[in-house]
């Protein structure tokens, strides 16, 4: 019996473990290691801060659905890779063995790259759903007192996607509490144009984004010092 191991529970992390136990069935063991109890549904976080969800309500308990499935699940850190003896190093001092590693970790979240990034900087973020919690009770505070509001993404980003939607939900928002023209909006973006995505666009999203700002009232500006 071989044993196959996910480094990491989270969107990719998740259906890995779940398709690769419905190929292999009993004749080898799937075990997930992951630093959380809980898989968060990332998609999700732009929805916490106006509270149209909940952090809870974005989170579920991986060991009970992982029993079900027939997955062993290890919740610790992993510390480090080692393939020249096929294990993996935990926090807790112990190691686990492995026959084949799929990792799935996920991004690294680089605040450290702009100074005052982040939300231990003066931004708020929906990187995280910890995050978003955080945003949650920020935009509380900013619904008290409303002014101008810039979204975006930095320099080094890959995904713009959340940034769009993130946007169009606080704009939503805005005008559901009918303060919208209380709120300046600007859009701040490393993308080469509006509606790149990270992708080169997909179909007219260039047209389609910038028409959508336009018909909003938000300004948009392009961002592209480098990093030093």
């Amino acid at each position: 019996m071989a044993r196959i191991v996910v480094l990491g529970a989270g969107i990719g992390g998740v259906p890995m473990a779940y398709e690769m136990k419905e190929s292999v069935g009993n004749e080898h063991e799937v075990l997930v290691i992951s630093d959380s109890p809980t898989f968060h549904f990332v998609p999700s976080n732009p929805w916490v801060p106006p509270k149209w969800r909940t952090p809870e309500e974005l989170k579920i308990e991986l060991a009970p659905v992982f029993e079900k499935k027939g997955i062993t699940f290890i919740q610790k850190a992993a510390t480090l890779v080692d393939p020249e003896n096929n294990q993996i190093q935990l926090d807790d001092g112990s190691a686990v063995d492995y026959d084949y590693l799929v990792i799935a970790t996920g991004p690294r979240l680089a605040f450290d790259e702009v100074e005052g990034l982040g939300p231990e900087g003066h931004t708020t973020s929906v990187c995280h759903v910890d995050h978003a919690a955080l945003a949650a009770d920020d935009w509380e505070k900013f619904m008290e007192n409303p002014g101008p509001i810039i979204v975006g993404a930095v320099q080094g980003a890959s995904c713009f996607g959340p940034a769009y939607e993130y946007l169009m939900i606080l704009e939503a928002e805005l005008r559901k509490r009918k303060v919208r023209d209380q709120v300046p909006m600007t859009f701040v973006t490393s993308e080469p144009y509006i509606g790149h995505l990270g992708l080169g666009g997909v179909g007219d999203t260039k047209g389609l984004m910038e028409s959508a700002l336009r018909d909003k009232t938000i300004k948009w500006v392009r961002n592209v010092h480098e990093i030093t």
